[in-house]
């Protein structure tokens, strides 16, 4: 018989995982610890941000879906009063045809305002995201400038 061993990674408690207190204790000569932990800070910062208007996105996206099947199937109810409405065999095609068309194109219609949706809302997302790379990128061109600063007054 084997017994069941604890995993001790499922019972890591991360509220006690404090990484600024680690790596502020972790000191490294010209190297601006509390600045890359800020740096660090604003990159989930913005993935967060990112993640949210994404995720409003799709909300959006999703409650215009229900507004879209909820028409649908209230103009179908329609269409069919109205086929049956119709005359003559003739007038019944005619009509039918009539609405096929008219359902085709708000079908369409749809399709691209749902298309023109999504891509808004990952641009928006897109957006949030390639803003902090660049700011990122500029912070890390500094913190090097810093350091080598540092190097260079520490060799005089």
């Amino acid at each position: 018989m084997t017994t069941k061993q604890p995993n001790p990674f499922m019972d890591f408690d991360m509220t006690k995982f404090d990484l600024t207190k680690m790596v502020g204790d972790f000191k490294v000569p010209g190297m601006d610890v509390e600045g890359l932990l800020a740096a660090q800070r604003r990159n989930v910062e913005a993935v967060t941000a990112a993640n949210q208007l994404a995720l409003e996105g799709l909300q959006a996206v999703a409650r215009r879906q229900v507004e879209i099947v909820r028409g649908t199937m209230e103009e179908a109810a329609s269409m069919m009063t109205q086929m049956m409405a119709a005359g003559t065999p003739e007038d019944k095609i005619a009509k039918q045809a009539d609405l096929v068309k008219a359902a085709f194109e708000k079908a369409l219609s749809n399709v691209k305002e749902i298309a023109e949706m999504v891509a808004k809302a990952n641009g928006e997302a897109a957006t949030v995201i390639n803003k902090r790379v660049s700011e990122s990128l500029e912070e890390v061109k500094g913190l090097l400038k810093q350091q080598q600063a540092a190097n260079g007054a520490a060799k005089k």
